[in-house]
């Protein structure tokens, strides 16, 4: 039946490239909310000049990133202005904030085409990259090469003439990425990010602390970094192969780092939440520091995957040293979310131990599911007096919800709609098609290892992140969705991609494309061009759904 489909759907992408010339196809992913063709086509020349509405840092950057996207076209770096019109006959494009537009969304955007001028107007500077990205993906593909003398030489440069309205249709849009079990360079996350801009998705997940390893520098606990940070093995094979490497394994990320990343990210308006995993998940602090452990005994770095039964006590020492950590982390990412995990935490340690239950019964709790709710519940008052709020996997609800959470629902969707039920924010992950990790074609010899399961494109492609068991009032609690990236099984960045990509492109649609306007045969029709332009920026995609 799937190769029925692309046939289909190949049929398809051959009629619309037929139909080109008299009618252009959008190629644009995600899919536009509106998009109206006129007659002719905006040609890109060196003469073509760049106006922006006004001098602020975001205008300037904007000006930069399009003139860097344009220039293998024309050899030559574009005039930037901050003249609202022009004095001459040349082409050029304007971007310009409108408090007066027709686009409410402080994400969407108006794009307007024709012969003369392509002209980007936006309420806010996140609409105006948005229109950006979408102008990037209304020229060929080769426009993304990086060097002028890669593209053809008898290339033109035509836009077709259009009006586009577009805003996205959740305002979260996240991709996640685990870089405790394998470390990925600055260069790579970068890489990430920029990929992520283009599909217009505005949150980053920055999984950055596992039993396997420690990943930010924290000024005031320097071993967590010295020891956390690295493993002297690493698993071979699926889980359970009890073979190891035998080779030490980490990195980190310093402080500077972090700010340089942010700051790239903020540029995109990608914004960054990080996550600290607590009380459980625990392995790589407590081996640098075991005494915020329950128990006097030698911790260590985790080799292999899994679920472990260390997990930091709940002690007033354990509560000063989060916080300390918390501080600092606050200090590099001003996001408004801090993810403090929360999942598959094991109670054994906090049973068998005599602060733990000193806690539970100073504290009136019935058991360890509800202390773990008031371990939770002491981290949001911390970080709710400074101002940021907590997103947890959906564990945290196991005891009783702390009052501002927002539920990451991964275990499926019940989770999600609890929470949403008692109206706290919910997004959206469920394992079963969110999980990029996944085989995303049957685990033949020819697939690399993976974790298990099974997320086709097409099954991403039609997620639909507001369950059908919610009212309309209790919907708004659902931000949005997010896919994620657990890198037991990946070990580079090429892995990354190929796991992540084309997936992302699909979840990009569901969360930005109004739900009515998805179209499964159209939009692999549309990823055909896109496989173009992922080729040329290098990116290491599976290509099971390549024509």
């Amino acid at each position: 039946m799937k190769y029925l489909l692309l046939t289909l759907a190949s049929l398809l992408a051959t009629s619309s490239l037929f139909a080109y010339q008299s009618k252009p196809v959008i190629s644009v992913i995600p899919k536009p909310v509106s998009a109206e063709y006129e007659d002719g086509f905006f040609e890109l020349d060196s003469s073509t000049s760049i106006h922006l509405s006004g001098d602020s840092e975001e205008m300037q950057f904007l000006g930069e990133y399009l003139n860097d996207l344009i220039y293998s076209a024309t050899w030559v770096n574009h005039t930037i202005t901050f003249e609202k019109t022009r004095t001459d006959t040349n082409a050029a494009i304007f971007l310009e904030i409108d408090a007066k537009s027709d686009i409410s969304n402080p994400e969407g955007y108006i794009l307007s085409v024709t012969e003369k001028e392509i002209r980007i107007s936006a309420h806010k500077a996140a609409g105006l990259f948005y229109g950006v990205q979408t102008l990037r993906q209304l020229f060929d593909p080769v426009i993304e090469h990086k060097l002028p003398s890669l593209a053809p030489n008898n290339q033109k440069w035509l836009v077709p003439a259009v009006n586009i309205k577009d805003y996205p249709r959740f305002r979260y849009r996240g991709m996640h990425l685990d870089v405790a079990r394998h470390f990925f360079p600055v260069d790579f996350i970068k890489k990430y990010i920029d990929l992520l801009a283009m599909h217009k998705m505005n949150r980053f997940h920055w999984h950055l602390t596992e039993d396997q390893g420690w990943r930010i520098e924290i000024k005031k606990y320097p071993k967590l970094t010295e020891i956390g940070a690295w493993r002297d093995s690493t698993l071979i094979g699926r889980y359970g192969s009890n073979r190891y490497d035998n080779v030490r394994h980490g990195g980190f990320y310093t402080q500077e780092e972090i700010r340089e990343v942010v700051e790239y990210a903020q540029k995109r308006h990608i914004t960054i939440i990080p996550e600290i995993e607590m009380p459980g998940h625990s392995s790589a602090a407590l081996a640098a520091y075991p005494q915020f452990g329950c128990f006097d005994k030698e911790y260590h770095v985790q080799s292999t995957w899994g679920v472990f039964e260390d997990i930091y006590c709940p002690s007033e020492e354990t509560f000063a040293f989060l916080e300390d950590v918390l501080t600092e982390v606050m200090e590099l990412f001003p996001s408004k979310y801090i993810h403090i995990g929360g999942d598959e935490a094991p109670k054994k340690q906090w049973k068998e131990s005599d602060i733990a239950q000193e806690v539970i019964r100073r504290e009136g709790l019935k058991d360890e599911h509800e202390l773990q709710s008031y371990f939770i519940g002491r981290i949001e008052k911390f970080l709710n007096e400074n101002g940021r709020q907590i997103i947890g996997w959906d564990e945290i609800m196991e005891g009783g919800l702390a009052p501002q959470a927002t539920v990451m629902s991964w275990r499926g969707e019940k989770g999600g709609i609890e929470a949403a039920k008692m109206k706290h924010d919910v997004i959206m992950t469920p394992n079963g098609s969110n999980y990029f990790d996944h085989f995303q074609a049957q685990p033949t010899g020819n697939e690399p290892i993976s974790i298990g399961g099974l997320t086709t494109l097409e099954d991403v492609y039609h997620y639909e992140p507001v369950p059908e068991e919610l009212t309309p009032e209790e919907a708004k609690y659902i931000l949005g969705s997010q896919g994620n990236v657990w890198t037991e099984y990946i070990h580079s960045g090429d892995k990354v991609e190929y796991m992540a990509y084309p997936r992302v492109t699909a979840l990009a649609e569901v969360l930005w494309t109004p739900k009515e306007q998805k179209n499964w045969l159209e939009f692999w029709a549309r990823l055909q061009s896109h496989f173009e332009r992922l080729d040329i920026l290098e990116v290491n995609y599976a290509p099971h759904y390549k024509k």
